[in-house]
């Protein structure tokens, strides 16, 4: 493993030490900048600890790797609160660095992660190349860093989450198997372990994620089962750390992943069109059969109705939320609208053959739930986020943590750009800046925002003044060369 237990890597440290102002000297002319002194308040940074899932990682392009992890949000706030004067010692931030930048795990020689996206062009590729991270070969923790990927609230309070043994079956999670301190560790047991005197705390964003990008075929966490996670997480924090800062979960049903891939996305000629309608015609007419033997609406037949034209035409789905007409024949289809968000892994597969001439994928043949967000689903999933963020919101106030904001910070990018020294970042996939090329996980450039806006929540919190040395967003890139080494 690469680079184990060594001192954090401080990105870019002669720009984000000192935020520099420019002054011209009235007898000389020449420009002569203004050192800023970075303090922290009456926070302490000596052991920071950050805690979470993938974003807290460094996990970008749809994998985790060294360059990733060197851009994470952590590392970036690391490198400017170990410029506090007045802390005790400098921040020692450690990280379980990949072996590449590569990404991808081997599991005993076998491959059980993918290595990272690139763009070639045209969309988002997997790399063509082999992973060598082998998460047998590892150093034990603790970390500073204990973002995992993938894991739930209730993961981080659950002992043996690391354990090599369960990574086969499922019982365990790869990414903390390379860094639990023991076999029987939990993530929250080895943050406590350092004594940390700052804490980060950005969890439960896989437990409404994960349901989302799976089209509603995962579980959605209940909201109390929410409750007990992520409150026994932070009052067992909250006695060994004096201060920290919390975030609150994004609405994961506007992330790029779900909002690339039209609902319309099926282009017709006026004779495809029409076959495809003599095709459903029998499914059309029973829908009529239902309504007058009273087994549904004439609102449920208007929205079950499928109907093509020449031109766009929305894709045909599946959806388990329509009144259950099996006992007539007739399966549960749609018309997907607006409203439905379609994964982006989707694209390579609608419009497809599935065989015959006019047998479709998307089209004839009705995407599975899997492909689909419905609007049902997103409704299901924007509630629990709003239950879960209303725990975490009262839950950071009695403790008297900092606080941010990270759905509003979403949805100011995604409805209108959010601003980001010259750049405007929004939540388009590719080159809106803030998503990489997973749709899911943030850019360089997208964490080095987020730090910004989680130094500016301590320095409200704590009297701090560490966004006197906010990063600066032409120094984070938005996408990774597939040569890069």
């Amino acid at each position: 493993m690469k680079l184990k237990n060594l001192k954090y890597l401080f990105l870019s440290m002669t720009l984000i030490v000192f935020n520099s102002c420019e002054e011209e000297d009235d007898e000389t002319g020449m420009i002569v900048q203004e050192m800023v002194e970075i303090t922290s308040g009456s926070a302490d940074f000596t052991r920071v600890v950050s805690l979470g899932a993938s974003i807290t990682a460094g996990f970008t392009d749809n994998a985790l790797f060294f360059a990733g992890q060197q851009n994470s949000y952590p590392n970036i706030m690391a490198g400017v609160m170990s410029q506090s004067i007045d802390n005790s010692a400098a921040t020692n931030f450690t990280q379980p660095y990949m072996d590449d930048n590569i990404g991808g795990l081997l599991f005993y020689g076998n491959q059980i992660t993918s290595p990272r996206l690139y763009f070639n062009g045209a969309g988002p590729a997997v790399l063509p190349a082999t992973p060598t991270t082998e998460i047998t070969n590892f150093t034990p923790g603790p970390y500073s860093n204990l973002g995992v990927p993938g894991a739930q609230a209730v993961h981080l309070l659950a002992p043996g989450y690391g354990n090599l043994a369960g990574v086969p079956t499922g019982l365990a999670n790869p990414y903390f198997a390379r860094m639990a301190s023991s076999p029987n560790a939990s993530v929250l047991e080895d943050a406590m372990a350092q004594a940390p005197t700052f804490v980060t705390l950005w969890s439960g964003g896989n437990d409404a994620l994960g349901y989302a990008v799976s089209g509603g075929t995962s579980e959605l966490t209940d909201p109390d089962y929410f409750d007990f996670a992520f409150g026994s997480t932070i009052g067992a924090l909250a006695q060994v750390a004096p201060g920290g800062l919390v975030a609150n979960i994004p609405d994961v049903t506007s992330i790029a992943y779900l909002n690339t891939v039209p609902y319309n996305a099926v282009p017709l000629d006026a004779g495809t069109a029409g076959a495809l309608n003599g095709g459903f015609a029998p499914y059309n007419g029973g829908l009529a059969v239902a309504q007058a033997f009273g087994l549904i609406t004439a609102e449920e037949v208007a929205a079950r109705t499928i109907t093509f034209a020449e031109g766009q035409n929305a894709v045909t789905m599946v959806d388990e939320y329509l009144t259950d007409l099996s006992a007539l024949g007739l399966p549960s289809y749609r018309q997907a609208t607006m409203n439905d968000k379609v994964v982006l892994t989707a694209a390579t597969f609608i419009g497809t053959s599935a065989g015959g001439p006019f047998d479709i994928n998307g089209v004839s043949v009705p995407l599975a739930d899997n492909w689909v967000l419905s609007s049902d689903e997103v409704m299901e999933t924007q509630t629990a986020t709003a239950a879960f963020n209303a725990t975490i919101a009262a839950l950071t106030s009695q403790y008297g943590w900092a606080f941010i904001d990270t759905h509003a910070v979403l949805n100011e990018a995604v409805t209108q750009g959010i601003q980001f020294d010259d750049y405007t970042m929004t939540g388009d996939l590719v080159f809106g800046g803030l998503f990489s090329l997973d749709g899911v996980h943030p850019t360089a450039r997208g964490n080095a925002l987020i730090a910004n806006k989680m130094m500016e929540a301590i320095d409200a919190q704590y009297g701090s003044n560490l966004s006197d040395a906010a990063v600066k967003a032409g120094d984070y890139p938005t996408n990774y060369s597939p040569t890069m080494n």
